[in-house]
């Protein structure tokens, strides 16, 4: 029996098994045996090939990576020729896109690439339609667009999320606070901080016997579910903010579109009457997380023609860093103007594990 015959099979005894306490225990065998599996899955087909595929082999560049992704025909290459200088082919039919395309997107300054991938077919993850090597690309960013019909949003999303979530990436959601300690003797120690209602010790430990670990210390400080913990067991999942951006707004009632702009993540567009465009290059822009400082010279005005891109908790050592390389070794101190200023709107004198803050003006002295 091949891998996707087992990864079936795995998948409909899960559908058949009611959830509850009862279940749990298996249903936890079974999720770390679907995850080894796709696992192994994935690993078989880029060992095939050290090579990504034509026309996926895209360096990154500028500050950061958005990738647009959806299903055919939901207007990823109309949004791309919009938003940047780039002409993606688009047309009113499906599979017009065949390669990533990539655009350069400027966000007040902030020049980051936004890639626009072929559409995804239902069965991507498992190889149909090239569609393993859109996935595996989206894996390389920094933000995940996925554009949706507004006519079909429900089901678009959600075998989307499907696909994504099969190839190890994991939207809007952070790390679970796991952390493990393997260990030559003494079985399998389980600490946690917080009371565990999603999962019990008798299930943790099934799951790590399924993946062989049979040493090791386990410290849990947040209340995980069997996923979570199989997801730190294999290590290779990939957190991503996502913004869900409903295209063809004006296709639908104002109710609709007043329901839908509620949603968290979600921006609201029409690409054909360019509403909501930028709006949603400031999305981006917030969740690339982005902050612009400004630099000043002793004796002179800031220059606020030339801002400085920084990530939103760079220190400033950072900060010098993404300047010069040489300046962090000749760094005194530096003056800080705005919001991280304790004496706001007085200036302050921080070292180089300060923290900046949006619109902040520093002026950086190095030793002599």
């Amino acid at each position: 029996m091949g891998v996707l015959e087992k990864i079936k099979q795995i998948e409909e005894e899960m559908a058949r098994t009611q959830k509850n306490k009862a279940t749990e225990y298996h249903l936890g065998l079974l999720k770390a045996k679907l995850a080894r599996y796709r696992a192994q899955l994935l690993e078989g087909e880029t060992s095939k090939s050290s090579k990504p595929g034509a026309g996926f082999a895209v360096s990154k560049s500028g500050y950061g990576r958005a990738v647009l992704i959806g299903f055919p025909s939901v207007g990823k290459s109309t949004l791309l020729s919009k938003v940047t200088s780039t002409e993606s082919a688009a047309a009113a039919y499906a599979f017009t896109t065949l390669v990533a395309v990539p655009g350069v997107l400027d966000l007040d300054g902030a020049k980051v690439q936004l890639l626009d991938l072929p559409g995804i077919i239902e069965g991507a993850a498992s190889g149909r339609g090239r569609g393993r090597q859109v996935v595996a690309v989206a894996k390389t960013a920094d933000v995940i667009v996925m554009m949706l019909d507004v006519t079909k949003s429900e089901e678009q999303r959600r075998q989307l999320e499907h696909e994504l979530e099969e190839i190890g990436i994991r939207l809007n959601r952070t790390k679970p606070d796991i952390v493990f300690r393997p260990k030559t003797a003494g079985g399998v120690t389980i600490t946690a901080t917080v009371p565990l209602t999603k999962t019990d010790e008798r299930t943790i430990r099934g799951i790590m016997q399924a993946y062989k670990i049979h040493n090791a210390d386990i410290m849990i400080r947040e209340d995980i579910t069997s996923d979570d913990l199989v997801d730190s067991i294999l290590g290779n999942r990939k957190y991503v903010p996502c913004l869900y951006v409903y295209n063809k707004i004006d296709s639908c009632s104002l109710e609709e579109v007043d329901r839908l702009a509620r949603e968290p993540h979600t921006v609201v567009i029409s690409c054909e009457l360019d509403l909501g465009l930028e709006v949603l290059k400031k999305r981006i822009w917030q969740y690339m997380g982005f902050n612009r400082i400004y630099t000043k010279k002793r004796g002179e005005e800031p220059d606020l023609s030339d801002p400085l891109i920084i990530k939103t908790d760079a220190t400033m050592e950072a900060v010098c860093a993404s300047i010069h390389k040489g300046i962090v070794a000749k760094y005194k101190y530096a003056i800080v103007w705005g919001k991280s200023s304790k004496f706001a709107p007085q200036p302050q004198k921080v070292g180089l594990t300060h923290r900046c803050a949006q619109d902040d003006v520093i002026s950086i002295v190095t030793k002599v």
